[in-house]
């Protein structure tokens, strides 16, 4: 009986110096949060290394404070050290982003945190003495494991950098350029996703904009985001992997690599569409493969794209007729808004191209309604007007007076586009310094009065009052 008493004694002893030992550690990990957090917020990265240190050791799971700030205080210590110690911080900061998904899973994608350590390996390629194919192996992990969220615009250029590195450095056979091809389409297809996705929240901020409703101030915010990552991913990525891409992806090469490979995928609907599309954007339509392509993908699965492009042949035999009918056909086929409004936009340049300005126009306003968020359709549609405007009045000042509608126009693609924004007011300026000025108004008495303009236009535009 005494002993007993004796361990349950001992027991409550150690329970309860455990309790208080565990509360001294919450409050010496409380106190140090906030010292940490403090020096972080004010830039102090040096002064919140060592309270954030005794924080993440002693309570790794206090805060999610130890890993959002840990990383800002890590990344302060790489690039302002050299050597063994820098080294040190790197693979530090590497188990710091292992250890935040493991005590706050729900916050840290597994594709985002294997990114994040393949863009660190690849930053600091040098200091770690880590190969192309040891980084590029890195990357690939997190496209295999959790594409949804591989959506680092640096780590998807990244990773196909290094797919042609790898192929220029090796014994560059046909299979090997098949693989390099294979990773452009990779890559291409998640960034063509997040853009679709940034698109579709885009368009319906711009739909609230247009049914007159103000954008709340967090609204604005989004929708400055959503366009500043589309333009990244446009203007910056996807153009510089066809940059990178270059002539290892031309006609010549691209040709005797199908050719080879095509009994042998002609019933893979993946090869087939993708060795279509490619042969299509690299302007490889003339060659007998490409038609080849597209019949035996039109014969297996026949859908939008592979109605667009036997319009595209029927027009280079110069049979226009048919070639409308089948990009009819193609957009009938197509269900999905933002790829209809990509086939929208290549038909309407084509009769942009023509000459044919009713039709492209009815086109563009389509494509408009597809995408509201994208201006581009407002400056061809303005372009067209000013081509237009010799031919479209009947005195000189009434072709003048069509710039008037062109300028206005081109302002629209800024209202509705941030990104162009900057060339919208810069087309405009151009369109209206071409316009009636002041004194040839003054001259005709005709402040205010409206103008019809003729021709395809079709259009009326009211003199500026002065």
């Amino acid at each position: 009986m005494k002993t007993r008493i004796t361990i349950l004694l001992l027991t409550l002893f150690m329970s309860v110096n455990l309790g208080f030992a565990q509360d001294d550690a919450q409050e010496e990990c409380m106190n140090n949060l906030s010292i940490f957090d403090s020096y972080v917020k004010s830039k102090k990265y040096d002064d919140a290394y060592g309270p954030w240190k005794i924080v993440r050791e002693k309570c790794p799971k206090f805060n999610r404070a130890i890993y959002a700030h840990g990383e800002k205080i890590l990344k302060h210590k790489i690039e302002n050290s050299t050597g063994e110690e820098q080294i040190a911080h790197i693979n530090d900061l590497m188990l710091l982003y292992d250890q935040s998904r493991e005590y706050y899973a729900s916050k840290y994608d597994l594709g985002e945190i294997l990114v994040d350590k393949a863009n660190l390996a690849y930053k600091y390629r040098k200091e770690l003495s880590k190969t192309d194919e040891q980084i590029y192996a890195m990357f690939d992990e997190a496209y295999t494991k959790d594409v949804k969220n591989f959506n680092s615009a640096v780590g998807l250029y990244t990773y196909f950098s290094l797919a042609v590195d790898i192929y220029d450095a090796g014994a560059k056979t046909p299979a090997d350029a098949q693989k390099m091809f294979d990773k452009y389409d990779d890559v291409y297809e998640v960034i063509e996703n997040l853009m679709e996705g940034y698109t579709t929240r885009l368009n319906k901020l711009a739909e609230k904009e247009e049914a007159g409703e103000t954008l709340t101030k967090k609204e604005g915010q989004y929708k400055a985001s959503y366009e500043s990552n589309l333009d990244v991913y446009e203007t910056k990525i996807l153009s510089s992997m066809d940059k990178k891409l270059g002539d290892r992806a031309n006609c010549e090469v691209l040709i005797p690599l199908y050719q080879r490979d095509f009994e042998e995928n002609k019933n893979n609907e993946v090869w087939l569409q993708r060795a279509m599309n490619r042969l299509y954007a690299k302007e490889c339509t003339d060659d007998q493969m490409f038609i080849t392509i597209v019949q035996q993908k039109n014969a297996i699965n026949p859908n939008a794209d592979t109605a667009y492009y036997l319009g595209v042949l029927k027009e280079k035999e110069g049979k226009i007729s048919e070639a409308e009918g089948f990009y009819k056909q193609s957009l009938e086929l197509q269900t999905d808004p933002l790829k209809k409004w990509k086939l929208v936009m290549r038909i309407a340049e084509k009769n942009y191209k023509r000459g044919s300005f009713g039709k492209a126009r009815q086109q563009y306003t389509e494509a408009l309604r597809l995408n509201p968020s994208n201006g581009g359709p407002h400056l061809r549609i303005a372009a067209m007007y000013a081509k237009s405007a010799n031919n479209c009045g009947d005195t000189n000042f009434n072709k003048r007076a069509v710039f008037w509608l062109a300028a206005d126009e081109a302002e629209k693609a800024g209202r509705v586009d941030g990104r162009l924004r900057s060339v919208a007011a810069k087309t405009a300026a151009s369109y209206r310094g071409s316009a009636p000025s002041k004194s040839d108004i003054f001259q005709c008495s005709c402040s205010g009065t409206v103008i019809k303009v003729g021709c395809w236009i079709g259009r009326s535009v009211t003199v500026p009052k002065i």
